[in-house]
């Protein structure tokens, strides 16, 4: 009996030793092999992956960009300063080695078409107006976003006084409005009157003023729309049936009319917010766009809308069609990838940020159809 007991005792042990090894097999063999082989592999796949985009990056050498006159020329060179190496790493990321970037300002809208109707540049940043003079060759591939306004109103009186001054809000759009301006002058404060009163301006009323225009056809704000606010308004007429009118760029037709050498400007909603303190700045003082242009009171003050246009879709990043190298359905997702990418970061949203730029979004030539009807409309 005590035979058998023993030989029963033996045998359970041995059963209990064999399944305390089996569960300590499993306990040992799982963390330690398994995890280990799925890291190397992990590790091994991403130096595949790595040394496969350095074997099929493309070298492109040289990428040119050039940047219409809408500001100062020395301003957008000095804003856009940085842009080129972001574009380097960004466009690296996306399979372009790309060894440098030229960056320059054309001399007016339509030689920046012209440039890149002839490839002398790769892209250029045109407004609408411009791109769809130049479109045969050239093709657009971003569109521009914008913070919207804290006012959309067509009715120019909304824009007039201290209790309307523009707000930018954080809503994203992507047009704007073009609007046309009184200044200080006794003609300008007379028309900005007659508004202010709910009278409607005549003909004879805007052609016994100065105004300033752009020297740009195809600046949306500072032409074409204005021309076809006239057009809807005045029975067909345009900027070129005025009899005075002179030329400059944004920044020098508000310094004009703050001179009261002009009576009337166009210019982009709310191009008052970007000359607010240049306005009220005594002469011998400074700005960092330069010398004060002295006026006693507020630019929302002393500058009134009369005018205000339809809407107009934001300014465009277009391609030449003239360089394969750069035209292909490759190029452009990378390019578009890279500026997206750059717009979302703080050093890119300065940079954008000379043309009020906030962000981008893919586009094609379909979504400038309205605008190229409307500007053959003007040239008729």
């Amino acid at each position: 009996m005590k035979k058998k007991l023993i030989v029963v005792l033996l045998i359970v042990s041995m059963m209990a030793l064999a399944l305390a090894a089996c569960g300590n097999g499993k306990k040992e063999e799982a963390p330690k092999e398994e995890p280990a082989a799925e890291e190397a592999a992990e590790e091994e796949a991403a130096e595949e992956e790595a040394a496969e985009e350095t074997a099929e990056a493309i070298d492109l050498g040289e990428l040119k960009l050039q940047f219409v006159p809408s500001r100062p020329a020395e301003e957008i060179i000095t804003t856009t300063d940085g842009l080129g190496e972001l574009l380097i790493e960004q466009l690296g990321k996306h399979g372009y080695n790309v060894s440098s970037v030229d960056i320059s300002v054309s001399s007016s809208f339509e030689a920046a078409g012209e440039a890149l109707s002839a490839g002398s540049v790769d892209l250029a940043w045109l407004p609408s107006g411009t791109y769809i003079l130049y479109s045969d060759e050239t093709d657009v591939i971003l569109t521009a976003t914008r913070a919207g306004l804290s006012n959309d109103s067509m009715n120019p009186q909304d824009w007039n006084g201290e209790e309307n001054i523009t707000q930018r809000s954080g809503d994203q759009v992507a047009y704007y409005k073009a609007l046309i301006y009184a200044g200080p002058s006794p003609k300008g404060q007379e028309l900005a009157a007659k508004v202010a009163a709910g009278e409607a301006l005549t003909w004879e009323d805007l052609d016994s003023a100065t105004w300033c225009i752009s020297s740009n056809p195809s600046s949306n704000a500072g032409y074409s729309f204005p021309t076809m606010w006239l057009m809807e308004n005045y029975d067909g007429k345009k900027l070129t049936d005025l009899s005075n009118t002179i030329q400059d760029n944004y920044a020098g037709a508000f310094q004009k009319l703050a001179a009261e050498q002009v009576d009337i400007t166009v210019c982009y909603a709310d191009g008052r917010t970007d000359y607010e303190e240049d306005w009220e700045t005594p002469t011998d003082q400074s700005t960092s766009k330069g010398a004060g242009w002295g006026r006693p009171a507020s630019i929302w003050e002393e500058c009134q809308v009369i005018g205000v246009t339809s809407n107009i879709y934001n300014d465009t990043i277009a391609i030449t069609k003239a360089k394969e190298e750069v035209y292909n359905p490759e190029f452009i997702k990378a390019f578009q990838d890279a500026m997206i990418e750059i717009a979302g970061t703080e050093k890119g949203k300065e940079i954008i940020g000379i043309y009020t730029h906030e962000g981008y979004l893919p586009a094609q030539d379909s979504d400038y159809d309205g605008m190229r009807a409307a500007l053959e409309a003007i040239q008729e």
